[in-house]
C-alpha cells in the first residue's frame, strides 16, 4: 500500500467509476482517463489543423507540429527497413505514426502537476509492447510464411547444435516484447520519482522558518529545475526510441537473415 506523500503516490491507480461484473473488474480508473485525454488531445489538434481543407499555406505553430510528426515517421521507416520497395515500406508508416504520436503526447503528460503518468505502470507498457510484438510477428509470417521460423537457425549451423541454437534464438526474440515494456516503464518511473523526491525535499526546506534552511533550499531547487528539462526530453525521446525499435523489429521480421539456412551434418 502506498503511503501519503510518498514519491510513489503519483503512480497510484484510483478507480473513478467503480464497475464490477461478477469477478471481473472493469472500473474506469485514472489511467483510463488520461489515455482518453491524450487521444482526445491528438484528435482535436489534428482536427483544428486540417479543418480548413488541409491547413494554411503559411503554417502556424500547431500546424508545424503536426507536419513535423507526419514527416518524421517515414524517415526511420526508409532507413531501418530494407529489402522492400518504397510503397511497401510506407504501408507501415500510418500504423507506426499512431504509436509514435500517442507516445509523443502521452509520455510528457506526467510532467504536468496533478496528472498521471500512464506509462509508469509495467502492465500498461507490457500490454503495448506485447501487442506490437504480436503484430510484427504476424507481418513476418505474412511476408515469409513458415520460412519466418528460419530466423531462429543461423546459416551454417551443425545439426547437433541446431536444437540448442533454436532455443537461444527464440528466447531473445520473445524477450523483445518484455524489454520494450521494461525500458519505457523504468525510464518513466525512475525519472518522475527522482523529480518528485527532490521537489519534496526542496519544498520541506523552503517551509522551514530558518534562514539557513532557506539558503540551503536553493541547491535542491536548482537541481529540480535542472532535472525537469532532461526528464521532459527523456519522456519525448522514448517515443523516438520506440519508433526506431519497431522499425528494427520489422526489418528483422521481413528480411530474416538475408540468406538461406544451411545445416551441416
Amino acid at each position: 500500500m502506498i503511503t501519503p506523500n510518498s514519491p510513489l503516490e503519483q503512480f497510484a491507480i484510483l478507480p473513478l467509476i467503480p464497475m464490477n461484473i461478477g469477478h471481473l473488474y472493469f472500473s474506469f480508473t485514472n489511467p483510463s482517463l488520461f489515455m482518453l485525454l491524450t487521444l482526445s488531445l491528438v484528435l482535436l489538434l489534428v482536427h483544428f489543423v486540417t479543418k480548413n481543407g488541409g491547413g494554411n499555406s503559411v503554417p502556424n505553430a500547431w500546424q508545424s507540429l503536426v507536419e513535423l510528426i507526419y514527416d518524421f515517421v517515414p524517415n526511420p521507416v526508409n532507413e531501418q527497413i530494407g529489402g522492400l520497395s518504397g510503397n511497401v515500406k510506407q504501408k507501415f508508416s500510418p500504423r507506426i505514426s499512431v504509436t509514435f504520436t500517442f507516445s509523443f503526447f502521452r509520455n510528457p503528460q506526467g510532467m504536468i502537476p496533478y496528472s498521471f503518468t500512464v506509462t509508469s505502470h509495467f502492465l500498461i507498457t507490457l500490454g503495448l509492447s506485447f501487442s506490437i510484438f504480436i503484430g510484427i510477428t504476424l507481418v513476418g509470417f505474412q511476408r515469409n510464411g513458415l520460412h519466418f521460423l528460419s530466423f531462429s537457425l543461423p546459416a551454417g549451423v551443425p545439426l547437433p547444435l541446431a536444437p540448442f541454437l533454436v532455443l537461444l534464438e527464440l528466447i531473445p526474440h520473445c524477450f523483445r516484447a518484455l524489454s520494450s515494456g521494461i525500458r519505457l516503464f523504468a525510464n518513466m518511473m525512475a525519472g518522475h520519482s527522482s523529480v518528485k523526491i527532490l521537489s519534496g525535499f526542496a519544498w520541506t526546506m523552503l517551509c522551514m522558518n530558518d534562514l539557513l534552511y532557506f539558503i540551503g533550499d536553493l541547491g535542491p531547487l536548482f537541481i529540480v529545475l535542472a532535472l525537469t528539462g532532461p526528464e521532459l526530453g527523456v519522456a519525448i525521446s522514448q517515443a523516438h526510441v520506440s519508433t526506431i525499435s519497431i522499425c528494427i523489429y520489422l526489418n528483422d521480421a521481413t528480411n530474416l537473415h538475408q540468406s538461406e539456412v544451411v545445416i551441416y551434418n
